[in-house]
């Protein structure tokens, strides 16, 4: 009866899922910079990612790959279920839908007051008003601004402007988070703060994607970590530590 028991219990396993997939990604820009070469990864829904590597690595590619932004020369992608390889101009918008970004900069927008730049991302989506306070709010007490909601950017801290770049990408309950050096322009104590947000969120099963310079963070945090080097992915370890 056991053996039959541990038997259905594998059976019922099934593979994980991924939610970034590259085969043989390779990217050269009309210049004539082969930014990545031949890359293959998959990572898998709920995981969180620290991409990492120097500058002309071919990280910013790696995620304007993801993103869209850029096509591929030669191999195939798949993000959150779409075969970017095929996808037409008039679908990007759907895919962008299904992530969230966290930008270095920030990118709020100053006419606007903390909850309007979160509500943003919700009326680019055709929310209802209830359906955007409700949301927005809860986005807000997650990075804990809930009473800055009417504060300018102006207003706020560098650490501050960040985690509303943070509940902004929340808002819209996305698979896919993909933060491009989130601590790039916040003080060290700020930056692990942001990583711990991150990590609290992709404990609820968000998948996290994050490029950074700061290799203490990675160190401190332990997450799958992938290394670029010359436009080829030249360690993937699971267990953190790249140096």
């Amino acid at each position: 009866m056991a053996e039959e028991q541990l038997i259905e219990s594998f059976a019922d396993k099934k593979p994980a899922e991924p939610v970034i997939e590259f085969k043989g990604v390779s990217k050269t820009y009309p210049s004539g910079t082969h930014a990545l070469e031949d890359v293959n990864i998959r990572i898998n829904k709920g995981e969180f990612v620290f991409v990492v590597g120097s500058s002309g690595a071919g990280k910013s590619t790696f995620m304007k790959l993801i993103m869209r932004e850029e096509k591929a020369n030669t191999g195939y992608i798949n993000v959150n279920g779409y075969n970017l390889t095929k996808m037409r101009r008039k679908q990007v918008p759907l895919l962008r839908r299904t992530m969230g970004i966290v930008f270095k900069d920030f990118r709020l927008i100053p006419t606007k007051n903390v909850f309007d730049n979160v509500a943003f991302a919700m009326h680019v989506v055709g929310e209802s008003g209830r359906e955007v306070r409700r949301e927005v709010s809860k986005a807000l007490s997650k990075v804990g601004l809930g009473e800055k909601a009417r504060s300018m950017p102006r207003q706020l801290s560098g650490g501050e402007q960040q985690r509303v770049g943070l509940a902004r990408a929340l808002v819209n309950a996305p698979d896919l988070i993909i933060a491009d050096e989130p601590t790039g322009n916040v003080d060290p104590n700020m930056s692990y703060e942001i990583v711990e947000l991150l990590t609290e969120i992709n404990k609820r099963g968000t998948t996290i994607l994050m490029v950074t310079h700061d290799h203490q963070l990675v160190r401190e945090f332990k997450h799958r970590v992938i290394m670029l080097d010359k436009g080829r992915i030249i360690a993937d370890n699971a267990a953190g530590g790249a140096e």
